[in-house]
């Protein structure tokens, strides 16, 4: 396929921008519990009717696929719930998300995910194209939070080849606080499971090398997200209302990340992640009323 013939196959997919779902979600108890146990916390604090932590929304509002309806990466098939990019490769690339309140256990929530834009680039490693979604979770007759999630897709990785990595940068000096945690098989699996995300990457080592070039399976995105908010809500005041965040480079399921902030300022925290050894992996950008 020639850039030409790519951008026009981009091009025929612009009906599905503006198109929207309706993803319903009862927030149930067991599900919260199940959150909180995968985030080390006592499950039993999790009751019906409390307010969780605001940016708990994301690991709720699954797009539950027929099994019939899964390809082999472990996603839903192209044009299941997402446009069908012509591209094989999906990963979380960022997220930009305003915060107005909290889901409540035992009250039931919608999330509209409506395409927001698909933009085709052309890059150092090939064709890929950006999928912006943009997520309205509503409940009690409220918004909840609003978030724009990007996806990347790239171009499939040539048998026997590594896939090409971000350049290395040294993660940022003089945190004000920073954390260790182990991206341990079983957290990132229940992560996975608490998500409903099946992508192969995660979990099955012999796909992640040999049909997408990764070293390793790939840590979950959304997980390095969620660690980095839980490390800063520790550190900071004030109610969270927002926040940005950008994947920079890959961590590998098994490795240590170093999640670390500089100190609360007019409002705002800037955090990163740092892999085991010390190159930046995601930078976030919380926002505190």
């Amino acid at each position: 396929m020639t850039d030409a013939e790519f951008d026009a196959a981009i091009a025929v997919l612009t009906p599905w921008v503006g198109q929207t779902r309706i993803v319903e979600d009862e927030i149930g108890l067991s599900s919260a519990r199940r959150i909180a146990g995968m985030l080390d916390m006592d499950p039993a604090s999790i009751t019906q009717g409390m307010a969780l932590p605001p940016h708990w929304f994301s690991m709720f509002f699954p797009d539950i696929a027929k099994q019939s309806d899964i390809g082999p990466d472990g996603h839903p098939n192209k044009g299941v719930f997402l446009p069908p990019i012509p591209l094989p490769r999906r990963m979380g690339a960022g997220r930009r998300v305003t915060i107005n309140g909290n889901l409540i256990v035992g009250e039931p929530a919608i999330k509209k995910a409506k395409v927001a834009a698909i933009i085709p680039k052309h890059g150092r490693t090939g064709r890929m194209a950006v999928l912006t979604m943009r997520h309205t979770i509503e409940s009690r007759g409220q918004v909840i939070a609003v978030e724009e999630f990007d996806a990347m897709y790239r171009e499939a990785t040539p048998p026997g080849q590594k896939t090409t990595a971000t350049p290395p940068v040294p993660a940022p000096e003089g945190a004000a606080w920073s954390d260790k945690i182990l991206l341990s098989s079983p957290l990132v699996f229940r992560y996975s499971a608490v998500t409903w995300n099946a992508h192969r990457i995660h979990y099955d080592a012999d796909y992640a090398r040999d049909e997408e070039g990764y070293q390793a399976t790939v840590q979950n995105g959304g997980l390095t997200m969620q660690l980095t908010l839980d490390a800063a809500l520790k550190h900071a005041t004030g109610r969270l209302v927002g926040f940005t965040a950008r994947l920079a480079r890959p961590l590998w399921v098994g490795d240590t990340v170093t999640l670390c902030g500089a100190a609360q300022a007019d409002g705002k925290m800037e955090c990163w992640a740092a892999d085991k050894d010390g190159y930046l992996c995601a930078k976030l950008e919380a926002e505190f009323a």
